[in-house]
């Protein structure tokens, strides 16, 4: 299985809905999005962008679900429906390459939301290539567990700010999991190992956050520096002066 896939532009998305029933059966049942969010992916870079959306789902959402994403009603009601956000939703997974885990559930969720549209919106497929990273980590880590949660743990994935399942944030680690679990490298962070540690992961800092201290150099040591330049200099143009 080739695992590196070979589109430019991805965007890895995650949805919440209205009930959490498990596979694609959900929609069947009359359960709707609530929340959709997206990072974009270009040249296997995270460039920041990123699409998200909270959903009035016109119906309400059963208490197993918010037990999970911690979505309500109330939270909801003022939003708009889907309707209303499903050009900008389209615009920006348009021919794109979707990737997602457990993919089918969400793309199945996408094409039933789309179907209800005036005039009837276009299937997912129609409209991007999918990649489930569900059957990646399955290939990789055959009998192992390999929901998010799993992965997340196994790359060493940064996951502390979650203290409920949200569709961005969901969506922000499933790209540092599948940037890794894709790369060929897992061992970004040596140093904080201990033996027998699977090492590494992305880690996010807030640089505020950080106490560093900063040492400037001493009148001796500028004045032996502009000397070696000095020595640059007589061999051409030093860059380290302009």
């Amino acid at each position: 299985m080739n695992i590196i896939s070979n589109a430019s532009r991805q965007v890895i998305l995650d949805t919440e809905t209205t009930g959490m029933n498990q596979g694609s059966g959900a929609i069947y049942l009359g359960h709707r999005i609530i929340e959709i969010g997206c990072v974009e992916v270009v040249n296997r870079r995270l460039t920041g962008r990123y699409y998200h959306q909270y959903i009035n789902p016109g119906q309400a959402i059963d208490p197993e679900a918010i037990a999970v994403h911690g979505i309500t009603d109330e939270r909801v009601a003022n939003e708009p429906r889907f309707q209303q956000i499903s050009q900008a939703f389209i615009d920006f997974i348009d021919g794109a390459e979707i990737v997602a885990h457990n993919a089918s559930f969400d793309v199945n969720f996408m094409d039933h939301e789309f179907s209800l549209l005036q005039p009837r919106g276009p299937k997912t497929a129609d409209i991007c290539s999918i990649l489930d990273t569900l059957v990646i980590a399955k290939y990789l880590h055959p009998g192992q567990k390999n929901n998010l949660d799993a992965l997340c743990k196994r790359y060493g994935v940064d996951t502390s700010r979650r203290e409920y399942h949200g569709a961005l944030l969901d969506a922000e680690i499933l790209a540092d999991v599948y940037l890794i679990m894709t790369g060929g490298q897992t061992k970004f962070n040596l140093s904080n190992e201990e033996a027998g540690q699977e090492g590494g992961g992305i880690q996010r800092f807030d640089p505020q956050s950080l106490n560093l201290k900063v040492i400037a150099a001493s009148a001796d040591e500028l004045t032996m520096h502009e000397q070696r330049l000095d020595l640059v200099a007589k061999s051409g143009k030093c860059l380290w002066r302009g």
